[in-house]
């Protein structure tokens, strides 16, 4: 079960089609899907579990926690807005998109996608290509 909960003044668009396409990601990754939730919040808000969980004293657009049992998908994705926002802005890109692109990204976390290194960084964007042109067709 996919879920969205909402920490700030911010309503997610269009939910059926993206937890649909979410669904579909998940199990063409050969995954099943078990509860994952999605937490949109301001940047305060995800500063302060950056700090507390992870101690890094910076802004984020992203923090998931990977409850995976084997090969279902279960976790906790939290993003902030704002960030998702500036990025945008700063990425010439639209605000929805910039938004699936994160939300995207905290699943393929989950699916085992690393992004720490130059290699890992690109074949993460090109799973995040994908993902957004299947969203496209939905």
């Amino acid at each position: 079960m996919i879920e969205f909960n909402f920490e700030t003044d911010f309503e997610l668009k269009s939910r059926m089609k993206i937890q649909k396409w979410i669904s579909e990601i998940i199990i063409s990754e050969g995954f099943e899907e078990g509860e994952v939730l999605y937490i949109f919040c301001d940047d305060e808000y995800l500063h302060k579990l950056n700090v507390t969980f992870l101690g890094h004293d910076t802004l984020t657009d992203i923090i998931s926690f990977d409850y995976r049992a084997g090969k279902q998908i279960n976790g906790e994705i939290y993003i902030s807005v704002e960030r998702v926002a500036e990025n945008s802005k700063d990425f010439k890109t639209n605000f929805e998109d910039e938004l699936h692109r994160v939300m995207i990204h905290g699943i393929l976390h989950f699916c085992g996608y690393k992004d720490k290194t130059a290699l890992e960084e690109g074949a993460m964007r090109s799973k995040e290509d994908e993902a957004l042109k299947k969203l496209a067709t939905l």
